[in-house]
C-alpha cells in the first residue's frame, strides 16, 4: 500500500471554521473520488510528545492506494494536481510524504 500523508498549517488567510466546513464535506468527497484511492483520512493534531512539545502542524490528511501503479495515476492525474495547487493558497508550510507500508497489523 502506498500512503500520502500531508501535514500542515492553515495559511494566515485562512479562516478555519470556513476550512472546515470546506474539508469536511466537499475536499473530503473529491479525495476520496481520486482514481484508485482505498481510504483517506482527515485529523486535526492537539498534542505531541514528549507532553511539553508543541505541535508543528495544525492537521493531518492520509490518502492510501493499493499499489505505486495505482497511487501514481491517480495523484499525479491532472485534474488532480491542478486541484491540490489551487487549493495551496489555503495552507502554510505543508510537507507531503509518500511512503509505502511495509506491514499493517490491527487488534
Amino acid at each position: 500500500m502506498i500512503r500520502l500523508t500531508v501535514l500542515y498549517n492553515l495559511s494566515k488567510d485562512t479562516a478555519e471554521d470556513e476550512f472546515l466546513k470546506w474539508r469536511l464535506t466537499e475536499h473530503q468527497s473529491s479525495n476520496l473520488a481520486i482514481e484508485g484511492v482505498v481510504r483517506t483520512d482527515f485529523a486535526s493534531i492537539d498534542s505531541a510528545w514528549p507532553t511539553d512539545a508543541k505541535p508543528k502542524y495544525r492537521f493531518m490528511t492520509t490518502v492510501d492506494w493499493p499499489d505505486r501503479e495505482s497511487f501514481q495515476k491517480g495523484f499525479y492525474a491532472p485534474d488532480v494536481q491542478a486541484d491540490m495547487k489551487k487549493n495551496m493558497d489555503m495552507l502554510s508550510n505543508p510537507i507531503y510524504l509518500i511512503s509505502e507500508i511495509l506491514i499493517e497489523e490491527r487488534k
